[in-house]
């Protein structure tokens, strides 16, 4: 074989070579993603790409961490969110199986129980008072203090986990003064152990009129009233794009006047929505716009007797089905009492749950409604005007007209 044969052959066994190991290469979304690292490394789970995260996962610090997240998250599954996913299944399943948008009004930052009703969503909207906070960056975080944060995460979760919500308060104070601080740390967490693989993590903010604008920095979302998170990932075994948005905003009647928000929302209506735990707002005047614009744009609402109040679900507009008991609010909440509920409980043998909800979090005295809007009736076409009465020809000798 002489020269030019022999580099020839060479280089088509090195073209073949190449191929194989570009085929056998991991998707390109796995390859320098930080933000799903950081996610898995919050969430307790391995992470796969980023070498500096890979390397911090071997501290001592973050494999207590992970064992705390597999015996807590093992619990949680058995014990709440495989009985919500077999209830949605069984009991809303068109709602269940929904591409579009899901609302989550005063949801915080829990993903976890939108995507467990509505798992095949395309759009998460959520909203609430907590801040968003910076962008987790594990190289910032000095790693004598990495033990530290990650049971400070561990303490913000303790409410949700154990009772199914957030404590307000609480939370307010679990999420300032860390190195992980905010609402996009627990976001990561719900993601990465809900199976998801997040792609991209950006800034926007709205303004009046509800049109997003990305912040690439975030420095500028807080001009507006709404600054937000957006937050795209995949579902594991899928290649449909989903995305979340978490806004902080104040969704009152006087905080929805100028901050776009729901403007920003009704650009994505029609959807789904649920609503728990929500401190009874919507049963006040003051927040009356963005109950309305659920009653206005949602298909099938789940909610617990913390949402709309149950009176507002007109009978020719809604159908209603109810689950669990009512015993009424917490003591806290004493004054929401509905009447026109307990009477619903009493004369429609709702079928029972085997998962707690709401701020009465034990089974057997949780309250879920399902609301499901009715096909509006078919608008009866207009008739076309009559065909007017076709003129009489006037005779030449209109004097004599009539003819005698």
């Amino acid at each position: 074989m002489n020269m030019t044969n022999k580099l020839t052959a060479v280089a088509g066994v090195t073209c073949l070579l190449v191929a194989r190991l570009v085929a056998q290469a991991p998707p390109a979304m796995a390859v320098g993603n930080p933000a799903n690292d950081t996610a898995r490394f919050l969430a307790g789970l391995p992470p796969t790409s980023d070498p500096a995260i890979i390397a911090l996962a071997q501290q001592s610090s973050w494999q207590q961490h992970a064992r705390f997240f597999d015996t807590a998250w093992a619990a949680l599954e058995k014990n709440q969110l495989s009985k919500v996913r077999t209830w949605a299944q069984t009991q809303i399943p068109d709602a269940c199986v929904a591409k579009g948008t899901v609302y989550y009004m005063f949801s915080g930052p829990d993903f976890l129980y939108a995507e467990t009703f509505f798992p095949q969503a395309t759009t998460y909207v959520m909203c609430g008072i907590e801040p968003i906070g910076p962008l987790p960056d594990l190289a910032m975080i000095d790693q004598r203090v990495l033990g530290g944060e990650l049971r400070s995460l561990q303490a913000s979760l303790n409410s949700v986990l154990s009772f199914s919500f957030f404590i307000t308060k609480q939370m307010k104070g679990d999420l300032q003064h860390h190195a992980l601080s905010g609402t996009l740390p627990l976001l990561y967490i719900f993601l990465a152990r809900s199976g998801n693989t997040i792609h991209d993590v950006s800034y926007v903010s709205l303004n009046e009129e509800g049109m997003l604008t990305a912040q690439p920095d975030g420095k500028n979302s807080g001009k507006s009233l709404a600054p937000g998170v957006r937050i795209q990932f995949l579902a594991a075994g899928s290649n449909i794009p989903r995305t979340l948005y978490y806004f902080s905003t104040d969704i009152s009647d006087s905080g929805v006047k100028h901050s776009g928000f729901l403007q920003f929302c009704q650009t994505l209506a029609p959807g789904n929505a649920c609503v728990k735990s929500a401190s009874y707002l919507m049963h006040e005047k003051y927040f009356a716009t963005v109950r309305g614009f659920l009653l206005d744009n949602t298909r099938t609402l789940v909610q617990d007797d913390s949402g709309i109040p149950c009176g507002y679900f007109t009978p020719e507009a809604w159908q209603l089905r109810f689950f669990g008991s009512y015993p009424g609010p917490i003591q806290l909440f004493k004054n929401y009492y509905q009447p026109k509920l307990a009477d619903y409980y009493r004369t429609t043998n709702p079928q029972p749950l085997d998962f707690g909800i709401g701020y009465r979090h034990h089974a057997r005295e949780s309250t879920l409604m399902v609301a499901e809007h009715k096909p509006r009736p078919a608008t009866a076409p207009v008739p076309p005007p009559s065909t007017p009465p076709r003129a009489l020809p006037v005779p030449d000798d209109a004097a004599s007209w009539p003819p005698p």
